[in-house]
Protein backbone atom coordinates (compact mmCIF):
# COMPACT_ATOMS: atom_id res chain seq x y z
CA UNK A 1 0.00 0.00 0.00
CA UNK A 2 1.13 3.26 -1.12
CA UNK A 3 1.45 5.47 2.36
CA UNK A 4 -0.47 8.80 2.14
CA UNK A 5 2.52 11.27 2.41
CA UNK A 6 -0.01 14.15 3.03
CA UNK A 7 -3.09 12.86 5.32
CA UNK A 8 -5.80 15.45 5.81
CA UNK A 9 -6.05 17.09 9.17
CA UNK A 10 -9.56 16.11 9.44
CA UNK A 11 -11.90 13.37 7.44
CA UNK A 12 -15.59 13.40 6.87
CA UNK A 13 -16.59 10.13 6.16
CA UNK A 14 -20.40 10.10 5.03
CA UNK A 15 -21.41 11.97 7.80
CA UNK A 16 -25.18 13.22 8.07
CA UNK A 17 -26.26 15.08 10.95
CA UNK A 18 -30.06 15.95 11.40
CA UNK A 19 -32.08 18.26 14.51
CA UNK A 20 -35.94 17.20 14.20
CA UNK A 21 -38.41 20.02 15.77
CA UNK A 22 -41.87 20.97 15.70
CA UNK A 23 -42.12 18.36 13.33
CA UNK A 24 -39.93 19.82 11.10
CA UNK A 25 -36.08 18.00 10.33
CA UNK A 26 -33.35 19.96 9.76
CA UNK A 27 -30.13 18.67 7.63
CA UNK A 28 -27.16 20.32 8.91
CA UNK A 29 -24.96 17.78 7.48
CA UNK A 30 -26.05 15.04 4.18
CA UNK A 31 -24.10 12.51 3.51
CA UNK A 32 -20.85 14.61 3.32
CA UNK A 33 -17.64 13.00 2.72
CA UNK A 34 -15.01 15.75 2.73
CA UNK A 35 -11.06 15.87 3.83
CA UNK A 36 -9.80 19.18 5.39
CA UNK A 37 -6.40 19.86 4.14
CA UNK A 38 -3.27 20.00 6.46
CA UNK A 39 -0.95 23.64 6.74
CA UNK A 40 -4.36 25.79 6.30
CA UNK A 41 -6.23 28.22 8.41
CA UNK A 42 -9.87 27.67 7.58
CA UNK A 43 -12.56 29.84 7.66
CA UNK A 44 -16.28 28.44 7.86
CA UNK A 45 -18.96 30.75 6.18
CA UNK A 46 -22.83 29.94 5.85
CA UNK A 47 -25.95 31.34 6.70
CA UNK A 48 -27.49 32.15 10.27
CA UNK A 49 -28.52 28.34 11.38
CA UNK A 50 -26.66 26.45 8.79
CA UNK A 51 -24.92 24.90 11.51
CA UNK A 52 -21.48 26.32 11.43
CA UNK A 53 -21.11 25.82 15.10
CA UNK A 54 -23.06 22.36 14.98
CA UNK A 55 -19.75 21.58 12.11
CA UNK A 56 -17.53 22.57 14.88
CA UNK A 57 -18.86 20.41 17.58
CA UNK A 58 -18.72 17.65 15.72
CA UNK A 59 -14.81 17.99 14.24
CA UNK A 60 -14.67 19.04 18.36
CA UNK A 61 -16.40 15.96 19.01
CA UNK A 62 -18.30 17.43 21.23
CA UNK A 63 -21.15 15.92 19.24
CA UNK A 64 -21.67 12.72 17.10
CA UNK A 65 -22.85 12.59 13.87
CA UNK A 66 -26.22 10.60 13.12
CA UNK A 67 -24.38 8.95 10.49
CA UNK A 68 -20.81 7.99 9.28
CA UNK A 69 -17.45 9.31 11.10
CA UNK A 70 -14.60 11.85 11.60
CA UNK A 71 -11.53 10.96 11.70
CA UNK A 72 -8.47 13.55 13.55
CA UNK A 73 -5.03 13.42 12.31
CA UNK A 74 -4.17 16.25 14.61
CA UNK A 75 -4.70 16.95 18.19
CA UNK A 76 -8.11 19.23 18.30
CA UNK A 77 -8.94 21.47 20.59
CA UNK A 78 -12.51 22.58 21.89
CA UNK A 79 -14.45 25.11 20.34
CA UNK A 80 -13.03 28.17 22.10
CA UNK A 81 -16.17 30.25 21.81
CA UNK A 82 -18.17 26.82 23.43
CA UNK A 83 -17.60 26.99 27.43
CA UNK A 84 -20.71 25.21 28.21
CA UNK A 85 -18.65 21.83 28.46
CA UNK A 86 -17.40 22.94 32.54
CA UNK A 87 -18.57 21.07 35.36
CA UNK A 88 -20.83 23.81 36.57
CA UNK A 89 -20.61 22.08 40.84
CA UNK A 90 -16.60 22.10 40.54
CA UNK A 91 -14.62 25.62 40.72
CA UNK A 92 -12.15 26.79 37.60
CA UNK A 93 -9.59 25.20 39.67
CA UNK A 94 -10.82 22.04 39.47
CA UNK A 95 -12.18 22.13 35.96
CA UNK A 96 -8.38 23.38 34.99
CA UNK A 97 -7.15 20.31 36.85
CA UNK A 98 -9.57 18.31 35.70
CA UNK A 99 -8.43 19.08 31.80
CA UNK A 100 -5.00 18.92 32.64
CA UNK A 101 -5.63 15.05 33.05
CA UNK A 102 -7.54 14.75 30.58
CA UNK A 103 -4.54 16.12 27.92
CA UNK A 104 -1.64 14.81 29.29
CA UNK A 105 -0.14 18.06 30.67
CA UNK A 106 1.38 19.07 34.15
CA UNK A 107 -1.50 20.09 36.82
CA UNK A 108 0.38 22.05 38.75
CA UNK A 109 1.73 24.12 35.96
CA UNK A 110 -1.59 24.42 33.87
CA UNK A 111 -3.42 25.52 36.99
CA UNK A 112 -0.77 28.65 37.86
CA UNK A 113 -0.92 29.53 34.08
CA UNK A 114 -4.42 29.22 33.87
CA UNK A 115 -5.23 31.37 37.21
CA UNK A 116 -2.79 34.22 36.13
CA UNK A 117 -4.07 34.55 32.53
CA UNK A 118 -7.95 34.19 33.21
CA UNK A 119 -7.74 36.99 36.19
CA UNK A 120 -10.56 35.76 38.09
CA UNK A 121 -9.03 36.58 41.04
CA UNK A 122 -10.79 34.30 43.98
CA UNK A 123 -13.83 33.55 41.95
CA UNK A 124 -11.47 30.93 40.48
CA UNK A 125 -11.99 28.72 43.51
CA UNK A 126 -15.83 29.46 42.76
CA UNK A 127 -18.25 26.86 41.24
CA UNK A 128 -18.50 27.63 37.70
CA UNK A 129 -22.03 27.44 38.21
CA UNK A 130 -21.62 30.62 39.56
CA UNK A 131 -19.58 32.31 37.03
CA UNK A 132 -20.96 35.26 34.92
CA UNK A 133 -20.55 34.38 30.76
CA UNK A 134 -17.63 36.69 30.71
CA UNK A 135 -16.22 34.73 33.25
CA UNK A 136 -16.79 31.09 31.89
CA UNK A 137 -14.99 32.83 28.31
CA UNK A 138 -12.39 33.73 30.52
CA UNK A 139 -11.69 30.86 31.48
CA UNK A 140 -12.42 28.92 28.54
CA UNK A 141 -10.21 31.05 26.77
CA UNK A 142 -7.16 30.81 29.22
CA UNK A 143 -7.95 26.84 29.14
CA UNK A 144 -7.33 26.67 25.07
CA UNK A 145 -3.86 29.05 25.69
CA UNK A 146 -2.92 26.80 27.83
CA UNK A 147 -3.09 23.35 26.40
CA UNK A 148 -1.18 23.04 22.95
CA UNK A 149 -3.67 21.83 20.32
CA UNK A 150 -2.40 21.04 16.52
CA UNK A 151 -5.88 22.42 15.19
CA UNK A 152 -7.66 25.85 17.37
CA UNK A 153 -11.29 25.78 16.62
CA UNK A 154 -12.67 29.32 16.73
CA UNK A 155 -16.42 29.92 17.40
CA UNK A 156 -16.40 34.08 17.02
CA UNK A 157 -14.28 34.25 20.03
CA UNK A 158 -10.49 35.08 20.11
CA UNK A 159 -10.58 37.56 23.10
CA UNK A 160 -12.88 38.38 25.72
CA UNK A 161 -13.28 41.18 28.25
CA UNK A 162 -11.95 44.73 28.84
CA UNK A 163 -9.97 46.32 26.03
CA UNK A 164 -6.70 45.60 27.66
CA UNK A 165 -7.88 41.92 28.24
CA UNK A 166 -8.67 41.23 24.77
CA UNK A 167 -5.39 42.44 23.45
CA UNK A 168 -3.71 40.39 25.64
CA UNK A 169 -5.89 37.29 23.87
CA UNK A 170 -5.45 38.30 20.63
CA UNK A 171 -1.55 38.59 21.26
CA UNK A 172 -1.66 34.94 22.61
CA UNK A 173 -3.32 33.71 19.71
CA UNK A 174 -1.35 35.27 17.59
CA UNK A 175 1.70 33.09 19.34
CA UNK A 176 -0.12 30.34 18.64
CA UNK A 177 -0.97 30.71 15.19
CA UNK A 178 2.76 30.35 14.53
CA UNK A 179 2.97 26.65 15.05
CA UNK A 180 -1.05 25.65 15.16
CA UNK A 181 -3.65 25.73 12.46
CA UNK A 182 -7.48 27.29 12.96
CA UNK A 183 -10.91 26.54 11.63
CA UNK A 184 -12.74 30.17 12.47
CA UNK A 185 -16.41 30.90 12.77
CA UNK A 186 -16.89 34.65 12.34
CA UNK A 187 -19.47 37.07 11.10
CA UNK A 188 -16.58 39.49 10.41
CA UNK A 189 -14.70 38.80 7.27
CA UNK A 190 -12.24 41.16 8.24
CA UNK A 191 -11.68 39.09 11.00
CA UNK A 192 -11.12 36.01 8.64
CA UNK A 193 -8.77 37.55 6.36
CA UNK A 194 -6.86 38.01 8.89
CA UNK A 195 -6.52 34.87 10.28
CA UNK A 196 -7.27 32.24 7.51
CA UNK A 197 -5.85 31.73 3.99
CA UNK A 198 -8.48 29.04 3.12
CA UNK A 199 -12.56 28.59 3.31
CA UNK A 200 -15.17 26.17 3.56
CA UNK A 201 -18.98 27.12 2.91
CA UNK A 202 -21.82 25.06 4.12
CA UNK A 203 -25.21 25.79 2.25
CA UNK A 204 -28.19 23.59 2.38
CA UNK A 205 -26.13 20.50 3.76
CA UNK A 206 -22.95 20.41 1.45
CA UNK A 207 -19.67 21.67 2.55
CA UNK A 208 -17.66 23.97 -0.61
CA UNK A 209 -14.31 24.08 -0.18
CA UNK A 210 -12.35 27.12 -1.26
CA UNK A 211 -8.09 27.64 -1.95
CA UNK A 212 -8.62 31.44 -0.78
CA UNK A 213 -10.64 33.22 1.89
CA UNK A 214 -11.68 35.80 -0.67
CA UNK A 215 -13.05 32.95 -2.94
CA UNK A 216 -14.97 31.49 0.15
CA UNK A 217 -16.17 34.75 0.97
CA UNK A 218 -17.43 35.78 -2.10
CA UNK A 219 -19.15 32.19 -2.26
CA UNK A 220 -20.86 33.12 0.57
CA UNK A 221 -22.12 36.49 -0.17
CA UNK A 222 -23.55 34.74 -3.31
CA UNK A 223 -25.85 32.06 -1.35
CA UNK A 224 -27.20 34.89 0.82
CA UNK A 225 -28.06 36.97 -2.48
CA UNK A 226 -30.20 33.41 -2.73
CA UNK A 227 -33.02 33.85 -0.52
CA UNK A 228 -34.44 31.14 1.07
CA UNK A 229 -31.86 28.65 0.89
CA UNK A 230 -32.54 25.95 -1.59
CA UNK A 231 -34.22 22.91 -0.44
CA UNK A 232 -31.94 20.10 0.34
CA UNK A 233 -32.45 16.79 -1.83
CA UNK A 234 -32.40 13.47 -0.55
Amino acid sequence: MTPDLNPAMIRLERVSKSFRRDGVTKHILHDVSFDLPPGRNIAILGRNGAGKSTLMRLIAGTLRPDRGRILRRRRISWPMGFSGSFHPALTGAQNTRFVARIYGRDTAALDAYVQDFAELGASYHVAVGAYSSGMRARLAFALSMGVDFAVYLVDEVIGVGDTAFRRKCAAAFRRRMDRSRVLMISHNAATLRQFCDAGLVMEAGRLTYHDTVEAAIEAHEANLAISPAPALSA
